[in-house]
């Protein structure tokens, strides 16, 4: 089969020629002649969303995932890790237990969970319920990584005993990512010390980037092994702040949405987890006005990277290869000859045409 396009994005460069795809993997680029049906790109990999169209991943059942994974294949998503935020701890048991056993067969596929609390800084709930909010216990957190396939934990490392839970859920394979934290400096490099690997939608809900007090941002920034996710919808971040951040981090600058079960929908009051939110103006808030996810899109979100200043290859590494690699999948995130072809067809605006995983179509707009 082949994909009848222009062009495809291998390795940060584009290729002029068409794609072939077989027996679900990327059979050649370049190939003559070319298609007419824009440009191929490695599928997007959104690693913090907490639900999109209707569905709230924490109370979803196996059809809401169906639903909210053909939506996201609508978008060029072709993996996503959903995310919940802090709950009770018997709250998490089935919604962990259904993720270990969903199927989207020929649909973006779920990665694991990225727990995004509840080892949290009150200081910095954010939409968080401070009442869900505790200190890192050990015994909990292995019963949650026991309970389904935990992949990424948000946590404040200045917590007591935080240091120690970083170490042992990294030494499990965890990711562990430094937000909703008031770490100063020396705080957060002893959490990259001690083995996380990212910040959480930086320069949001952690301690404030000062000229002699940097936090959290100041260090992910300057850590070459921290990957900095953002939020780029022209509403946690200002499109300066939002490249700024990338111009400093370049390849370890990671597109992440936070979005809710609106997204896609129009205003409105909504569900995160057990909160109710409020839709309105481009912004999802809880009733006192604070920040509770967003409406993004990831295709959306590279759009607003390259409006920003940063070209297509760029953008596009970082809603595909930049998760990819700080999930450790090496299956995710790359377009080339022998790889699956988890694919993205852009038109020239830059809008998804057509989604692949593993070479079956997931999307098409003239379907």
């Amino acid at each position: 089969m082949r994909l009848g396009v222009r062009a495809a994005l291998v390795d940060g460069a584009l290729v002029e020629g068409d794609v072939s795809v077989q027996d679900g993997a990327v059979g050649a680029v370049g190939v003559r002649p070319a298609g007419s049906h824009g440009t191929a790109v490695p599928g997007f990999v959104d690693a913090h969303i907490n639900g999109t169209s209707g569905v709230d991943f924490f109370s979803a059942d196996e059809e809401a995932y169906r639903r909210a994974a053909q939506a996201l294949a609508a978008c060029g998503v072709v993996a996503f890790q959903p995310t919940f935020v802090s709950s009770p701890p018997d709250a998490y048991r089935d919604p962990l237990r259904l993720v270990g056993a969903v199927a989207l067969d020929g649909l973006p596929q779920v990665v694991g969970v990225h727990l995004e609390g509840p080892f949290l800084s009150p200081e910095w709930a954010g939409a968080h319920d401070p009442a869900n909010l505790l200190p890192p216990d050990r015994r909990l957190a292995e019963t949650l990584c026991a309970a389904g396939p935990v992949t990424m934990v948000t946590l404040a490392p200045e917590l007591p005993e935080a240091l120690e839970l970083v170490r042992e859920l990294t030494a499990r394979g965890v990711v562990v990512s430094v937000g909703h934290s008031d770490a100063d400096a020396a705080a957060a490099h002893a959490a990259f010390d001690a083995g996380a690997r990212a910040i959480t939608h930086i320069h949001n809900a952690h301690r404030r980037w000062r000229a002699r007090d940097p936090g959290p941002a100041g260090v992910a920034l300057v850590r070459s092994e921290a990957t900095v996710q953002a939020i780029v919808d022209g509403v946690h971040l200002a499109p300066e702040s939002a490249f700024g951040a990338f111009l400093a981090a370049q390849g370890r600058f990671c597109l992440v949405t936070d979005a809710v079960e609106a997204a896609g929908l129009g205003p409105g009051t909504y569900r995160l987890a057990g909160a109710k939110v409020q839709v309105q103006d481009g912004a999802v808030r809880l009733a006192d006005g604070t920040l509770a996810g967003s409406l993004l899109t990831m295709d959306q979100a590279v759009r607003n990277l390259i409006q920003a200043g940063a070209g297509l290859g760029a953008a596009v590494h970082a809603a595909a290869a930049a998760p990819a690699g700080l999930l450790a999948r090496t299956d995710l995130g790359v377009l080339r000859p022998g790889a699956p072809a988890h694919v993205a067809v852009l038109d020239d605006e830059l809008r998804v045409v057509r989604t692949l995983v593993g070479g079956v179509e997931a999307f098409s707009a003239s379907a």
